[in-house]
């Protein structure tokens, strides 16, 4: 890992009427739009779901991240994540994340191991930690077949 601080370029660009075209260098580019809940078209990615998206993703990361240390044996995580958007004190924010978190593990896995690090990979989530809203995760872990 490179020494901190990181720094992280991207640009939104679009006209009054047209979908926003995301970049950052060396990426492809995403579209983006309002969603429905917002009078958008609701058929693009939006900042609300790339933002509820981006906690999803660095969940999985954090945690891919912590079972290579922790030399935790795991075949496939899904992580759903179910942002709430409301009115507090006339703001519009992200009030709450509930995490959903299916980790399927081998037979010899350590299951109690496996849930102690899916609680550090909430706890220590970059993005989850750099927003104000509060999370809340709940767990399922499988032996794979």
């Amino acid at each position: 890992m490179q020494n901190f601080p990181h720094q992280y370029l991207a640009a939104a660009i679009a006209g009054t009427d047209q979908s926003v075209d995301i970049e950052s260098p060396g990426l492809p580019s995403l579209v983006s739009d309002a969603p429905a809940a917002f009078d958008g078209p609701g058929d693009q990615w939006s900042p609300e779901t790339l933002l509820v998206a981006a906690v999803a993703d660095c969940f999985i990361l954090t945690f891919r991240a912590i079972t290579r240390a922790s030399k935790l044996s795991w075949s496939s995580l899904r992580c759903e994540v179910e942002g709430t958007l409301d009115r507090v004190e006339h703001v519009t924010q992200f009030t709450e994340f509930k995490v959903s978190a299916s980790l399927k593990v081998p037979a010899d896995a350590n299951q109690e191991r496996a849930q102690r690090l899916l609680e550090k990979a909430e706890q220590t989530c970059l993005v989850m930690n750099s927003l104000k809203a509060a999370s809340h995760l709940t767990t399922i872990i499988e032996i794979a077949p």
